[in-house]
């Protein structure tokens, strides 16, 4: 008996340890649920921490930045309003991403900055199709290469004005793209802009108080590329964007639409260039034209943007309102470094140092906005305001991951940049500081709030 039992004991564990190395790649769910199990190899990548199973068929890895900006102004008019200097946790992103199988793709993107929280991406992605990439959820679409180029990559902290007008940001969508080496284009359909809580009540309160629609966009996007190498290539593109206005954009009833920009700078809150709500709109038709360059540490970037603003028939203003700007900047690595871009996205992307602890970048650019529309108006005009910048920088690379950035700006803002009417724009003919620009004298050419501004960013990203 003893030995039977003895000899039923040995068959169960025997059978046991049998069916646990035949399970081996299988395991139990909090669910219940069977479900297969993969081992993961550890890594870090140019300090970003990946985890990748040994086929490659599957990675994750999270994708963190820090940037902790500072900025001091001066210069301004006496009779200007004053111009906070200060500092600003300028982003402090957290991302998870995961290529889940080797056709399908999620991340979620997450802005932590200042104490209050942003979504910005949460895409499904399926790249499955060779050069193709088809995208739902929230995203920037494909317009223009600064707005979708990294802010860890950028030449200067912030991105030019006429991009902060007028380039779409993120919005909840669905998104198309086909690239090659030599060919870039993308389609895109989008819905409300996905950014924090106040946007989202925004486009609660006005479905629910007014049944508005979300309203819709139309952005297509083609870049060619007749020279594409790894240290040299050109870049040339252009897009268009059909655009309705949004129940995010805080216009209840009075659907419309409203351009506005700081001066490329964050932690001064001041907007001097801002159309106010362009109520009645129809739609909007926004273009860009883009050329692009690198060869060795050498980059060149430039745009030109223009909006044509479309009214309902009812308010009879049957000519659109027209708003346009452009820049150029130049960046050149000092220490025998050289540029990136990338292919996939049409962009640029992070530099090569030319040393092994990092290089030195020296960059300068223009910029140019126009938010006016008066000539021939009357009383329909617009004042938006206009202003033109003058910037120069060195952005210092430590390793692959720590990026220090010194910014000088200085922009002229002309009479009509008052900030809804907000702001002093000059002098009366009584000597008084005045917001209305149809009373500045302007005999010492001084209409409009000018200054100068020293910006620095200490950026890590891992």
């Amino acid at each position: 008996m003893k030995k039977t039992v003895l000899m039923l004991a040995a068959l169960v564990l025997g059978s046991m340890a049998f069916a646990q190395n035949a399970d081996k790649d299988k395991a139990v769910d909090q669910y219940g649920n069977t479900v297969n199990v993969k081992a993961l190899e550890t890594s870090s990548r140019d300090g970003i921490l990946v985890f990748e199973s040994k086929e490659k068929d599957y990675k994750f890895w999270f994708d963190t930045r820090v940037q902790v900006d500072f900025g001091h102004y001066f210069g301004a008019q006496e009779w200007a309003d004053p111009i906070g200097s200060g500092a600003s946790i300028r982003r402090a992103r957290f991302a998870a991403k995961a290529q889940i199988t080797p056709d399908w793709y999620g991340e979620i993107d997450m802005e932590l900055a200042n104490g209050s929280f942003e979504l910005k991406d949460a895409v499904v992605r399926y790249n499955g199709l060779k050069n193709w990439q088809f995208t739902v959820g929230s995203m920037k679409p494909d317009f223009t290469m600064s707005r979708n180029t990294s802010s860890r990559y950028l030449m200067f902290m912030e991105r030019p004005m006429v991009i902060n007008a007028f380039a779409p940001s993120r919005h909840l969508g669905v998104f198309a793209k086909y690239t090659n080496k030599y060919f870039f284009g993308s389609a895109s359909v989008l819905f409300q802009e996905i950014e924090g809580q106040e946007t989202r009540d925004y486009v609660e309160a006005n479905n629910k108080d007014y049944g508005m629609d979300e309203g819709l966009s139309y952005v297509g996007k083609i870049v060619v590329r007749p020279v594409n190498e790894a240290d040299y290539g050109l870049h040339l593109g252009g897009a268009v964007m059909y655009d309705t206005p949004k129940t995010s954009d805080e216009m209840g009833v009075y659907s419309g639409t409203r351009f506005s920009t700081r001066n490329t700078t964050n932690i001064s809150r001041k907007k001097y260039i801002d159309t106010d709500d362009i109520k009645n709109t129809k739609y909007s038709l926004i273009t860009t034209a883009e050329l692009a360059g690198h060869y060795n540490g050498l980059r060149l970037e430039g745009a030109w943007l223009s909006d044509w603003t479309y009214m309902k028939p009812e308010v009879n203003i049957t000519k659109p309102y027209h708003f346009q700007g452009w820049y150029v900047e130049g960046a050149c690595l000092l220490l025998g470094g050289k540029q990136s871009y990338d292919s996939d996205g049409a962009k640029f992307n992070r530099v090569r140092p030319g040393r092994s602890w990092g290089d030195i970048e020296l960059v300068a650019k223009y910029e140019f906005l126009d938010m006016n529309d008066y000539q021939g108006r009357g009383d329909q005009a617009i004042y938006g305001g206009s202003a033109e910048l003058y910037g120069a920088g060195l952005n210092f690379y430590f390793s692959k991951n720590v990026k220090i950035a010194l910014n000088y700006q200085y922009v002229n803002n002309d009479r009509y940049a008052n900030g809804k009417g907000k702001l002093y724009v000059g002098l009366d003919a009584d000597g008084n500081p005045t917001k209305d620009f149809t009373k500045v004298t302007a005999a010492d050419g001084k209409a409009g709030v000018n200054y100068h501004m020293l910006l620095a960013r200490f950026q890590v990203a891992f």
